[in-house]
């Protein structure tokens, strides 16, 4: 029996020597997988521009779009358009965002406010935002708050409905608890109700970043003098290809660049959760 289990230490002891040091830990694999897809992409894109399986007048080489993209970053104007979008997609996420998660966990905690304002919402929220866009203009004027106010609707909506659904999950023992121990409403929100639903609500900003940068090329397209959305609208207006694919790969690399902050501040805040 002793020389059962010494053999089996010594089986076990080896297998641990033979690992590697440096083993790639699961998360690190994701993010560069993460990395890599996107890359993938391009690589295949430029691939079948050079062997001419599609029509390169519509479809340029990522080559070429990445030299046009260079000339505009060195005369500047890929940074202030930039720059200007990003900004607009900052307030709206400010203004848009922080309404819509309060009003979800009070929703998700309140079952009257809940029956008030669940009517409202799945009456606006399937009606098209470019569809809006027009009245926002006459509202807010062609200045920067009716470009701010149309990312702002485009977050609000999927992070409310996410925030709501988070809250409602929350079994309902812990709430049980937390009135027998005598919590207050504001402890209860904040030790309950917020890291209870922080998966879906992760889940409702991620989905609200990705519609406010649809939005925000929308609205910049209408009534703009910068930003990535007027940039491919002027660049479609003079026939510049290169200039339009430049707007969306900028557009596409936010997506991706926002997709992996979130992920990793999703990493800090929902330990617990694991992708499966």
């Amino acid at each position: 029996m002793t020389d059962s289990i010494d053999k089996a230490s010594t089986r076990a002891f080896a297998a641990r020597s033979l690992r590697p040091r440096f083993a790639i830990s699961r998360g690190n694999v994701d993010r560069l997988m993460n990395v890599a897809s996107p890359l993938a992409l391009l690589l295949l894109w430029e691939i079948a521009a050079y062997f001419g399986w599609i029509d390169v007048r519509f479809f340029p080489a990522p080559s070429k779009i990445f030299a046009e993209m260079m000339i505009l970053i060195q005369n500047g104007q890929l940074w202030t358009h930039l720059v200007a979008s990003l900004y607009r997609l900052f307030w709206g996420f400010i203004f848009g965002g922080a309404p819509a998660l309060l009003l979800g966990i009070s929703m998700g905690l309140s079952r009257t406010l809940r029956s008030i304002m669940e009517p409202l919402v799945a009456a606006t929220y399937p009606i098209p935002k470019s569809a809006i866009l027009p009245l926002i203009l006459l509202i807010f004027g062609l200045g920067e708050a009716s470009k701010i106010v149309m990312v702002a609707i485009g977050l609000f909506f999927p992070i409310l409905i996410n925030t709501t659904a988070g809250v409602l999950e929350i079994p309902k023992i812990h709430f049980d608890v937390a009135r027998n121990f005598g919590a207050s409403r504001l402890q209860t929100f904040m030790t309950i109700a917020l890291p209870g639903a922080m998966p879906l609500i992760m889940t409702g900003v991620k989905l609200g970043v990705g519609m406010g940068l649809i939005l925000i090329a929308l609205a910049e397209m209408i009534g703009a003098k910068s930003g990535l959305g007027y940039m491919m609208w002027n660049a479609w207006e003079i026939l510049s290809v290169e200039t339009m694919y430049v707007g969306l790969i900028v557009i596409a690399a936010l997506g991706v660049l926002f997709s992996l902050i979130l992920n990793e501040v999703e990493r800090f805040l929902v330990p617990w959760k694991q992708a499966r």
